[in-house]
């Protein structure tokens, strides 16, 4: 059970996440953070040492969230070709993504690339880490007899991921996301084309 303090804190976050989605770190400020949460300076600074903090939390906050729900979906699969269509299928609609404002990935890392080593640090160890997961359920795959190993694990998963990710930018941008779904039928057909 969550103490009073870190309800709000929690409420804070997450009432920031979209703030900082859709604005970047150097765009949100602190008081559109109070507007939104109808909290004092004082309360916020009680949680958080400064904006600079705060950025970071939320950072690690939708990070961790998106990693989590991404998981949740993956685990759905029972199979290697079952988790993989899962990951895509958790971008289909990249119009309405589960914190406002695009994909969280691609927003930090974007925004962080030339100004913020650190978040550009953390955005570039979730990335690692769903590409290792990702090149894992493959091998798993070729292991278990579900696909041939001229499968690339490394390869397709580097190309699904840099295309979703580019897909969501490019779907929200033209505020449709008929193209994303026309990708992920690709990226399905080319995965079953190695399928024994």
């Amino acid at each position: 059970m969550l103490t009073k303090a870190e309800r709000t804190k929690q409420f804070i976050l997450e009432t920031a996440a979209p703030i900082f989605n859709k604005k970047g770190v150097a765009g949100a400020n602190i008081d559109d953070v109070l507007e939104a949460t109808k909290l004092t300076k004082g309360c916020l600074y009680g949680h958080f040492e400064g904006k600079e903090d705060l950025a970071f939390q939320v950072v690690d906050y939708m990070l961790q969230n998106n990693a989590e729900k991404l998981m949740i979906n993956i685990s759905k699969g029972k199979t290697a070709k079952t988790k993989v269509f899962a990951y895509l299928d958790y971008y289909k609609d990249p119009l309405e993504t589960h914190i406002k404002g695009g994909c969280p990935i691609f927003n930090m890392a974007v925004e962080a690339d030339d100004n913020n080593p650190v978040i550009k640090e953390r955005v570039a160890g979730i990335l690692r880490q769903g590409q290792e997961l990702f090149v894992s359920i493959l091998k798993q795959g070729i292991e278990t007899g579900e696909f041939t190993d001229k499968l690339d694990a490394v390869g397709y998963a580097f190309k699904a991921v840099a295309a979703v990710e580019g897909a969501v930018v490019l779907c929200r941008t033209m505020n449709t996301a008929k193209p994303m779904q026309g990708l992920i039928k690709s990226l399905k057909e080319e995965l079953e084309s190695y399928a024994l």
